[in-house]
């Protein structure tokens, strides 16, 4: 028997459904659904839970050649997780929009930098700029959230709109004519790129 043969009569000799295992296993019915298909086995710390609560051995579980699999399905996941805490960490740094000098301010014939704060344009375009780095933080906390939370979908929605809020602001920061915050937010959105891009 393969282990979603073997998961699938375990659970239905309990006359359980997949949302109440999923409930005992503290994980989402999908996930249940998912490793019962062979579409992707569980971590070593699930494949433990699923063991203790039927109470059967993990060997009894899976057998030695699905050991490797899951164990590159844990890597993967887990450097995963790690691009998405450190991309989330990232767009919370888009908080320092606000407080540092980085904004181009016309005094007189020059120009001075000032902070989001201190900057003296329209009222709107200010709060475009606030709501945008509010967005992209909300984003990153979001990002982490989910992340630790193993909501791989969720996740996915945020880091995209992350990228949609950052893209915008950098045009805007770029129309608006102030270099470093444009700098800033590019290189921001550049390390995102490589960390996404090295996920694949």
């Amino acid at each position: 028997m393969t282990f979603p043969e073997k998961l699938h009569h375990l659970r239905t000799t309990k006359n359980l459904t997949q949302e109440q295992l999923a409930e005992k296993l503290f994980v989402s019915r999908t996930a249940i659904s998912k490793w019962e298909s062979g579409r992707g086995y569980p971590s070593i710390d699930s494949l433990r839970m699923i063991a203790k609560f039927f109470d059967v051995t993990v060997d009894e579980l899976i057998s030695s050649e699905n050991v490797l699999t899951i164990a590159e399905e844990n890597g993967k996941c887990e450097r995963r997780r790690l691009g998405c805490a450190v991309a989330g960490l990232l767009d919370i740094c888009t908080l320092l929009l606000l407080f540092l000098p980085l904004f181009a301010q016309r005094v007189g014939d020059g120009a001075s930098s000032v902070s989001l704060s201190a900057l003296g344009c329209a009222l709107y375009i200010k709060i475009l700029y606030v709501s945008l780095t509010l967005a992209i933080a909300v984003c990153g906390v979001l990002t982490l959230a989910f992340s630790h939370m193993q909501s791989e979908s969720r996740t996915k929605i945020c880091v995209a709109a992350s990228f949609a809020f950052g893209a915008v602001g950098l045009i805007l920061f770029i129309l608006g004519r102030h270099p470093y915050a444009a700098v800033l937010l590019f290189v921001l959105l550049s390390v995102k790129v490589l960390i996404h891009a090295k996920q694949r």
